[in-house]
């Protein structure tokens, strides 16, 4: 089977979607009790396998309940374990849509900040004294031009903290975690051995259930040219605004299924309008992408730990539909070029969007 980097190289990538959104017969509209998803299934698997990823897990939820799921491949080549629904994984800068939340939450809606305000008022050595908030939530550079930084994007931890008095991953795990049920989400794979400051910071029920979450950690991998995996190696790190969570896609259904209720509804509606940066329009609202499929308001956010993990959250928000994956190689999002903003150029985005809007 030719690798899927391969497929988008050499350009065949719109001809595989044609012939794919063709079998899926694209007339015929999603609905929760009537659609049946065997060929997105089998179309989703084969795109795993082409992409060299070993474990895929994913969801589609609509008007909050997920009507269709599924836990593909192997979490671990070597012992052939496989992927469960409980499998977790690192989920890279997805976990913007997280930092942004706990900002919008902990600081905008309980009246502490402005998305205006500039960062140096919350950190005042942040080197650059006339970005602002919202800057950094849009990924727009100081020049005014989009520049996908989820290092620039990584300072609104300090901000968060600010806001309110406490470590970041404490705060996500109060905010969050623990208010939503996300027990197999953690806020870093380094808490899987916690120093002296993590016990001071969480309770030992907690570090317990990180600990239990982490030991399901899907293995990486990394994949070369010709589709085949070898296993890698990832420093553990701890979670920032920008990147570092540990997740399961049930865990982040339950957290897009919230949105609605941790953000104040007019909140909600700015994080995902589309911005722009003085007369530069932007791919981004705050913490998401945003464009416009066939007439459809789609926003969505990914992640690559490169050689590792993927991830993958797409929202019709206008019809209530999300779709969640989550993989342990980066091949569900680095050949994609996903960082210059544009969804339909990844294989797996156009699967679903094709079965989304016909």
């Amino acid at each position: 089977m030719q690798p899927l980097t391969d497929i988008v190289r050499t350009g065949r990538s719109a001809l595989v979607v044609v012939v794919l959104a063709t079998a899926i017969a694209p007339h015929v509209p999603v609905r929760a009790q009537s659609l049946s998803f065997s060929l997105f299934d089998r179309y989703l698997d084969s795109l795993r396998q082409q992409a060299g990823i070993p474990a895929l897990s994913g969801l589609i939820s609509q008007n909050g309940n997920i009507v269709w799921e599924r836990a593909l491949g192997r979490q671990n080549l070597e012992s052939a374990t496989a992927t469960t629904f409980e499998t977790t994984y690192p989920i890279g800068g997805l976990s913007q849509t997280i930092g942004a939340t706990l900002l919008l939450q902990k600081c905008v809606d309980e009246g502490s900040a402005l998305v205006s305000d500039r960062i140096v008022r919350w950190d005042s050595g942040y080197p650059e004294p006339d970005t602002t908030l919202q800057a950094l939530l849009t990924h727009a550079s100081p020049a005014g031009s989009f520049a996908y930084s989820p290092v620039r994007f990584a300072a609104l931890t300090a901000v968060v903290e600010q806001c309110v008095t406490a470590r970041y991953g404490p705060i996500a795990e109060e905010a969050i975690f623990r208010r939503l049920g996300m027990t197999s989400t953690v806020p870093g794979h380094a808490l899987i051995a916690p120093t002296a400051s993590d016990r001071n910071a969480f309770d030992a029920a907690t570090l317990d259930r990180y600990g239990d979450a982490l030991r399901r950690l899907a293995v990486p991998y990394r994949i070369d040219s010709r589709g085949r995996a070898t296993r890698s190696e990832v420093t553990p790190a701890t979670a920032d605004a920008a990147a570092g969570i540990v997740s399961t896609a049930r865990d982040l259904h339950r957290f897009d299924a919230a949105l609605g209720v941790l953000l104040e509804p007019a909140t909600l509606a700015d994080a995902w309008t589309r911005k722009t940066s003085g007369t530069t329009a932007l791919p981004t609202g705050l913490g998401w992408f945003v464009q416009n499929y066939r007439g459809e308001l789609i926003v969505w956010q990914f992640g690559v730990v490169p050689n590792a993990y993927s991830s993958l959250m797409i929202k019709a928000p206008n019809r209530g539909i999300t779709l969640i994956l989550l993989a342990n190689s980066d091949g569900l999002s680095a050949p994609f070029g996903l960082e210059n903003g544009d969804v339909t150029t990844s294989l797996f985005a156009q699967l679903f969007l094709q079965l989304l809007v016909p």
